[in-house]
């Protein structure tokens, strides 16, 4: 049986050295948001027919560490001194504020001195925050992680798009975003035909870049494509801190308050005011699990004038109260339970 001939892609730079990635895997990375840049590299150099990207796999302590799926992983190396002109890429995922240690944090400042570019793949953005590699920048983290992150780090410029490059800073949503981050790159180092030939290698048809936002649209979220119904939800989500009153978001879109409950009752089966609740527990319940807030930071980002309406509606809603919660994941503070519930 004769063999395929394989197409090769002829590339611009085609003359310079291999550039290198220096993958830092977490404890309980995303598998997906790693193994998307991988390919898209390891795709590349099939593509171009030499060896135009290279990579290494570094982690704590060397040895071996796991994904978030129980996939494990033999380390190349510990945190050690990289050559130069690396680029690293540290891969978060699960629970990342347990894995970003002091060390971790020494090894990126040091890295970060010495020039490397460094970026931050799924929730591996707070790594890059904590580490204060991201102040003054733009940035960009998983969306279920943006509500915490706003809160910890004011002095950086979140936004919501599926990659962002700042500079030799770069952060990706995670996901699927590694890879159009990854084709961002390959287009940017070698030209735009090497990175759609990637692409179609990948059967991705549908190219994001930096101006793409993560979630899908409020219509296709909800299922509803109705415009005022859409435009208040839009408006309740940028108002948790400072929840608005139904009858001003029927006075915004141009109905009256029954209209609007009329509206929330036929495409959402429940009132705005209950929709808007369970709006601003969700932020809660992110906050809780996510950032060390005291459960009244929590109750007051979330709109809640007093801890125990907050907990009331917690309980009601997740049958149990924030301190519990709180609790469940290990990241009890030193709060007096019945003052939280």
């Amino acid at each position: 049986m004769a063999q395929t001939e394989r197409l090769v892609i002829p590339i611009e730079n085609a003359g310079n050295k291999p550039r290198h990635f220096v993958f830092a895997l977490l404890d309980r990375f995303t598998l997906m948001a790693f193994t998307s840049v991988v390919e898209g590299l390891r795709i590349a150099n099939r593509m171009a027919d030499k060896q135009i990207y290279t990579w290494t796999l570094v982690g704590e302590g060397g040895g071996t560490v796991t994904s978030s799926s129980g996939v494990e992983f033999k380390l190349d190396s510990d945190l050690e001194d990289l050559p130069r002109d690396s680029t690293i890429l540290v891969c978060g995922g699960v629970e990342v504020q347990k894995s970003t240690t002091k060390r971790l944090l020494s090894w990126l400042r040091k890295e970060s001195r010495r020039g490397a570019p460094i970026g931050g793949l799924c929730t591996a953005s707070y790594v890059l925050a904590k580490a204060g590699l991201l102040d003054g920048k733009r940035a960009t983290i998983h969306w279920e992680n943006q509500d915490s992150f706003t809160e910890e780090f004011d002095e950086i410029d979140l936004t919501k798009s599926v990659f962002v490059v700042d500079g030799n800073r770069i952060t990706a949503a995670g996901g699927t975003a590694s890879i159009d981050l990854m084709l961002k790159i390959i287009a940017d180092d070698h030209g735009e035909d090497l990175s759609n030939a990637v692409a179609d290698q990948l059967i991705y048809s549908s190219i994001r870049t930096d101006r793409d936002t993560q979630r899908l649209s409020i219509p296709t979220r909800i299922g509803v494509r109705h415009p005022k119904l859409s435009q208040v939800i839009q408006m309740m989500e940028k108002n948790i801190e400072e929840p608005i009153s139904p009858a001003i978001l029927a006075k915004d879109v141009g109905m009256s308050t029954r209209q609007l409950e009329r509206l929330f009752r036929r495409y959402l089966n429940r009132s705005p005011k209950r929709y808007y609740m369970e709006l601003r527990l969700s932020k809660a319940r992110n906050l809780l699990m996510q950032t060390d807030m005291s459960v009244i930071n929590v109750a007051l980002a979330c709109g809640f004038a007093s801890p125990s309406h907050f907990s009331k509606c917690y309980r009601a809603h997740y049958e149990t109260t924030p301190y519990r919660e709180r609790g469940s994941q290990g990241t009890r503070r030193n709060e007096e339970p019945e003052d939280l519930e």
